[in-house]
């Protein structure tokens, strides 16, 4: 059995936190395939190394003043060295890191050195094999980050490594450049370590003991999940949930590898799996519930519109046109409901007014701003009647007015409309119907 572990910012952001890491992985010999990511805050008054590498190299690129930046990014780095005891010195990396630094080696090249130095250390502490990640993940010219070639590379490169460190977040294109993912990086880059080893398990370590069912910030103390779908995670993950970016999910379920979240602060908690399918029945209906707000819906009554060829094409041409794109679509046999980002609608508004008045010569068209979508979300709720009239009944118990329902033909969620106001209140009366009377 393999397992690949990725550990974040915060799981790697002193010596204390290494500690635990190491006794992480000596706790578990099939954890053999580690993904660092760069240090993190130590406390809510730290900065991010990464962020003081972005510093420091905007300073050295206005030509103004960076040693102190780059000495307290030095001196990170001496902390964390010391507090563990190493024989190690990094002064010929640094060294390496200002001369480019100076040659204007690139903001992707200044913002991965953290993840670099820190798999330095993580595989000196670990006694494992550190394999520069510039070496085995592939990007072409412009940026597109090769997947087939990186996954062949990487699986001739670790097939004789037993145990390695590989520093995540960045790769590099054909003349070697630097080149760093956009978002969620050291999660890709161990999900792509993951299906290179065809891993049995991907396991992300960071500092919370997996999803939450709700949004801590609206609802105190939610319930964890225990185990979700990868359909029901993207979902929720759509609907704002703060989960795994989609780039860090395809490699894996793409080869059929499960990923653990898990807590280093806590690594009895057993986390949360996420996996393609199971027959595991969930612990609640509802697996999650999560939105946004900031929305608008653009209302279009017109007799007969059911019967009208081409009715919705023509409605959502005009948004296309526009550069607008739809969240959903709610219709009846006379109206039709299209929500949009308000953000990106009201600078639009009046041109997208009269090419809908053009187009499909409406009856009526009414705008409402200021809306909230929630999602209701569970795999459960296929298999359980009357899970919307549950929603309802919670939603008119706590005062508050439904202005739009949608449900999708999977039955996996249910999409409801509330006010900006009602968001909260909402959250929290769904919460309590499914988790709380369940429990």
């Amino acid at each position: 059995m393999k397992k690949v572990v990725k550990f974040g910012g915060s799981s790697l952001a002193s010596a204390r936190q290494f500690k635990k890491v190491k006794a992480i992985i000596e706790a578990d010999k099939t954890r053999c395939y580690v993904v660092p990511s760069a240090p993190g805050k130590r406390d809510s008054k730290d900065t991010k190394v990464t962020d003081m590498l972005y510093q420091c190299y905007d300073a050295v690129c206005a030509g103004e003043s960076y040693k102190r930046i780059l000495d307290q990014i030095k001196k990170r780095y001496t902390d964390i060295i010391d507090g563990l005891d190493l024989n190690l010195n990094l002064d010929f990396e640094f060294a390496k890191i200002e001369e480019n630094f100076l040659k204007k080696a690139g903001r992707d090249y200044a913002a991965s050195r953290g993840e670099y130095l820190n798999g330095i250390i993580a595989a000196n502490y670990l006694g494992f094999t550190f394999v520069d990640a510039a070496d085995v993940i592939r990007f072409d010219a412009e940026g597109n980050f090769l997947s087939e070639e990186t996954n062949e590379e990487m699986r001739e490169h670790l097939a004789s490594l037993k145990q390695a460190v590989i520093p995540g977040f960045y790769g590099a294109k054909p003349d070697g450049t630097i080149h760093t993912f956009s978002r969620g990086g050291s999660d890709i880059t161990g999900s792509i370590v993951a299906r290179a080893v065809q891993a049995d398990l991907y396991e992300n370590w960071t500092d919370v003991s997996g999803f939450l069912v709700a949004d801590p910030r609206i609802v105190e103390n939610p319930a964890p999940i225990e185990t979700i779908t990868y359909t029901e995670l993207r979902e929720l993950s759509y609907m704002g949930a703060s989960v795994l970016h989609e780039d860090a999910i395809f490699p894996v379920r793409k080869a059929g590898i499960p990923i653990n979240i898990r807590n280093t602060n806590r690594p009895e908690d057993p986390g949360t799996m996420i996996v393609e399918n199971t027959s595991k029945r969930p612990h609640y209906t509802i697996t999650g519930v999560a939105g946004k707000k900031g929305f608008c819906a653009m209302n279009i009554d017109k007799a007969m519109m059911n019967s009208e060829i081409g009715f919705g094409r023509k409605v959502l041409e005009v948004f296309e046109k526009n550069g607008i794109s739809f969240e959903h679509m709610p219709s009846g046999i006379d109206t039709m409901s299209v929500l949009v980002h308000q953000d990106e609608f009201q600078e639009k508004e009046q041109s997208v007014l009269s090419g809908i008045q053009r187009s499909v010569h409406p009856d009526v068209v009414t705008l409402e701003s200021d809306l909230a979508v929630i999602a209701v979300v569970g795999r459960g709720m296929k298999a359980m009647r009357g899970t919307a009239a549950r929603i309802f009944a919670a939603l008119a118990h706590a005062k508050i007015n439904v202005k739009m329902i949608d449900q999708g033909s999977s039955e996996l969620n249910i999409i409801i409309g509330v006010t900006n106001d009602d968001f909260e209140p909402a959250i929290r009366a769904i919460y309590d119907i499914f988790v709380k009377t369940e429990l």
